[in-house]
């Protein structure tokens, strides 16, 4: 009879509650929002040195191109500048029958946006807007500037 008594208990107690799946699908619920955020916030920051790595591969490709063309592409000739030969301005005489840079088209931010480019020959600033894609903004949402805003 003891035999009997234990299966029977064993029969009622297996497996669990709904209150007990609902609690646990909750609490697996609140933690992946949590890693979620978590994983969010990572791959922001990562898309933003990517946009500051970016932009410093251009100051390199523009500080050649000022050696071998004596000033900075100006700022209606912008970054394409350094694909194909500027039409306007100052002529560089040494221009490169192959531009500057490897590319047909200048790459864009990692938001997919163009890159913002001013310059008046003599230096220039390189930005983006951003995660935000709108001008200004505060820590993550801030613009990303090469050089720090004038």
């Amino acid at each position: 009879m003891k035999k009997r008594n234990m299966f029977r208990f064993l029969r009622q107690s297996a497996g669990f509650s709904l209150i007990e799946i609902l609690i646990a699908l909750t609490l697996l619920g609140i933690a992946g929002t949590f890693v979620a955020g978590q994983i969010f916030s990572q791959l922001t920051e990562g898309q933003i040195k990517a946009a500051s790595i970016q932009m410093k591969s251009f100051k390199s490709i523009l500080q050649d191109y000022r050696r071998k063309c004596g000033l900075y592409p100006l700022t209606d000739q912008g970054l394409d500048a350094l694909i194909n030969k500027p039409s306007g301005g100052k002529e560089c005489k040494s221009y490169p029958a192959e531009g500057f840079m490897d590319a047909e088209e200048i790459p864009r931010d990692p938001w997919d946006e163009e890159y913002f480019y001013e310059s008046d020959g003599r230096d220039f600033n390189i930005w983006s807007l951003g995660p935000d894609r709108v001008e200004g903004g505060e820590g993550t949402d801030a613009d990303i500037y090469l050089n720090k805003k004038k």
